[in-house]
């Protein structure tokens, strides 16, 4: 008997794609984008192409294991779940006796972006606990936070009305790698004549496409953008009607400008002046001209900032007046505003909050109170994408730390667990997904019974909540029960989506205006009302309440190391441990520029020594046109040890980001 179930990817990606999986006698033989879907269009990533291989390798786990070697040796037993439960419990209990709740502490995050697969039962598990909290911050927050200081919201445009503009800036993200789905309406757009703008220390794949590519220094962005301003203004270029009506502080805005002139600002960047002076006019005489931004630019000291002075470009030139022009940064606010995501989680106790991007520094710190005991992983894998992993692999072989892990796969972090838990795939657990790239909503449904004995999130979950005597009836609650609750909401957006209709359609568009111009006639979410040119609550919280550039420290090392999504075929360290994906990505290796190159004796194939005060790589290099002088660039994700061997850990001005794209090396030729 053949069915085909209707579902979605829950991975960490703009695009949430709704699916569709074939399944014949049991087994999921077939699984394809849907076609009737506005966004995914039938088209899936070349990672999710083959997600079958990860369902069905034949190294995934299916049963609870015990440790019987050395921490990262990656010697396991088999044991029962009934073993396995009763013996976390009992350690959990123990640790919690002898130091307190907040000696245990929850490491999650994105590897699955599903509600209640992300941030459901486990959130009532650890609550219910008092456990400490984890600051998940890595990717987002800061660049959320700069755009609301100016906006109020991080939402501004919508995907479809790419296709409306006729000057298209991308800043800093690589569209055709990591918003794959964002690209035909980009096309369609310079179909009709706009033209692509690409901003990115590196030569991307997006960057070939462009119609100009500009590679300023890595962390000099909110300079950039502040060189824009200036140009903006002396030339007379600003909307001033829309200024006077819709924003506040720019009289203010206009003396701090004064600072930036277009010589300046190329210094910092890296620039030719006249470039910085050429964009600002283009920017500005297009019309409509729309800046897409993701999250590339935020990785800096001074990411936030980088946000918040890109979101009052739009506002100086008046772009939110038409559609396609504007900011189009992030949609997750829109859901977040119409479901009751409450119901998915519980209330969080007031417990202290460790930063996901400093977990070395969390489990070595000999000062902190209580030290961390136990340290329990799921949707994540902290030995490959946390910064400074060196530091973060101490912790891990602490024989101290109870670590547990949840996962498909023995990961680099399962090596350092005293249990292995194993979890199911997306294709064998419901969710409901709520995009930050888009407007539909996805009800992910089972295409398949779990395989072997794994579990989903949400059934762990239930299970070390029976297995450690709590009896709160919010354990009781199904997946369903949840979603239905989620959905359970009279804001407007929501009108007429129903569990039901999910249930048939597979997924829906929240209830918005066929044309949405957010801003045309202000209606900012600020505390003012207006786009905050000058912002009192930055002020307040001691920050520049005016776009600003911040240097950063200096370092003696020489290089910039940039560590992005550049892969194809992984997505953070998902799918790198698969043989088809690794083939396809080859050897990892450090690009470098050939000035960079020939000042150190390097060639193209040479093996390379990477290195700074955190740790280093040997690797291949490779001798191009990738990078700019005075950059390198690693991409991340790979098993083993990777780029964030040498990444720093020190976190952004806003929204409690981290600074690991800031990261400075040096290089040299490896002894033989």
């Amino acid at each position: 008997m053949t069915a085909v179930i209707k579902g979605g990817c829950a991975h960490d990606c703009p695009d949430t794609c709704a699916w569709h999986v074939t399944v014949e006698a049991g087994r999921a033989v077939k699984l394809a984008g849907d076609l009737s879907h506005p966004i995914t269009h039938g088209a899936l990533c070349a990672k999710v192409n083959n997600y079958l291989d990860r369902v069905y390798s034949p190294d995934r786990l299916l049963h609870p294991l015990r440790r019987s070697g050395a921490k990262g040796e990656g010697r396991f037993e088999r044991v029962s779940w009934d073993e396995a439960l009763a013996e976390i419990a009992g350690r959990l209990q123990a640790i919690i006796a002898e130091y307190g709740a907040e000696a245990v502490l929850p490491f999650s995050y994105a590897g699955n972006m599903g509600l209640i697969q992300y941030a459901g039962m486990d959130r009532r598990f650890f609550n219910q606990m008092g456990a400490s909290r984890l600051g998940r911050t890595i990717c987002g927050d800061t660049a959320n936070a700069g755009v609301e200081a100016t906006l109020g919201t991080p939402t501004g445009l919508l995907p479809e009305d790419v296709e409306h503009a006729r000057f298209i800036l991308v800043w800093g993200s690589n569209t055709l790698v990591t918003n794959l789905h964002l690209w035909p309406f980009v096309r369609r757009a310079r179909e009709r004549g706009a033209r692509l703008v690409v901003i990115d220390p590196l030569r991307t794949r997006t960057a070939e496409e462009a119609d100009w590519h500009l590679q300023p220094l890595p962390g000099t962005d909110a300079a950039l953008a502040l060189g824009m301003m200036h140009v903006i203004v002396r030339d007379g270029l600003h909307d001033q009607a829309y200024l006077d009506a819709y924003t506040v502080g720019f009289d203010r805005l206009r003396e701090r400008l004064t600072e930036y002139p277009p010589e300046r600002v190329g210094e910092i960047c890296g620039l030719p002046a006249a470039d910085v002076e050429r964009l600002a006019r283009e920017y500005a005489t297009s019309r409509p001209a729309c800046i897409r931004t993701l999250v590339g630019p935020e990785k800096h000291a001074s990411g936030g900032m980088s946000f918040r002075n890109i979101a009052c470009l739009p506002a100086l030139v008046g772009a939110w007046r038409e559609r396609g022009g504007g900011l189009l940064h992030w949609t997750r606010s829109l859901f977040s505003e119409a479901l009751n995501v409450r119901a998915a989680g519980s209330r969080s106790p007031k417990t202290r909050v460790i930063s996901m991007i400093q977990l070395g520094r969390a489990l070595t710190d000999p000062e902190l109170a209580p030290p961390v005991k136990a340290l329990f992983v799921y949707n994540s894998n902290p030995a490959v994408i946390a910064p400074n992993q060196n530091l973060v692999l101490e912790g891990l072989r602490r024989e101290d730390l109870f670590t547990v892990v949840h996962d498909l796969f023995l990961t680099d972090s399962a090596r350092h667990a005293d249990y292995v838990l194993p979890a199911a795939s997306f294709i064998e657990q419901s969710d409901l997904l709520f995009p930050w790239g888009h407007e539909y909503l996805v009800l992910n449904r089972p295409a398949i019974a779990p395989l072997g004995e794994s579990l989903c999130n949400t059934d762990l979950f239930r299970r070390l909540a029976a297995a450690m005597g709590y009896e709160d009836p919010m354990f009781g609650e199904s997946d369903e029960d949840m979603i239905r609750a989620i959905l359970t909401s009279e804001h407007p957006y929501l009108s007429g989506i129903t569990y039901e209709r999910l249930l048939e359609d597979g997924w829906a568009r929240l209830q918005l205006p066929a044309v949405r111009l957010p801003f045309a006639e202000g209606g900012f979410p600020t505390r003012s009302g207006r786009c905050e040119l000058y912002s009192e609550s930055l002020a307040e919280r001691g920050l520049d309440p005016l776009p600003a550039y911040v240097p950063p420290a200096p370092d003696r090392h020489p290089l910039i190391m940039v560590s992005a999504k550049g892969h194809l075929h992984f997505l953070n360290s998902s799918y790198s441990n698969l043989p088809r994906h690794a083939r396809a990505e080859g050897e990892m290796a450090v690009d470098l520029d050939p000035v960079d190159a020939a000042a150190r004796g390097i060639s193209d194939g040479d093996r390379v020594r990477v290195f700074n005060d955190r740790g280093e790589l040997v690797v291949p290099a490779r001798v191009g046109g990738g990078v700019r002088a005075g950059v390198v660039s690693i991409p991340h994700g790979r098993w083993g040890r990777g780029a964030n061997a040498l990444t720093s850990d020190g976190l952004s001005d806003l929204g409690g980001g981290g600074d690991f794209y800031g990261t400075r090396v040096e290089i040299e030729r490896a002894t033989p």
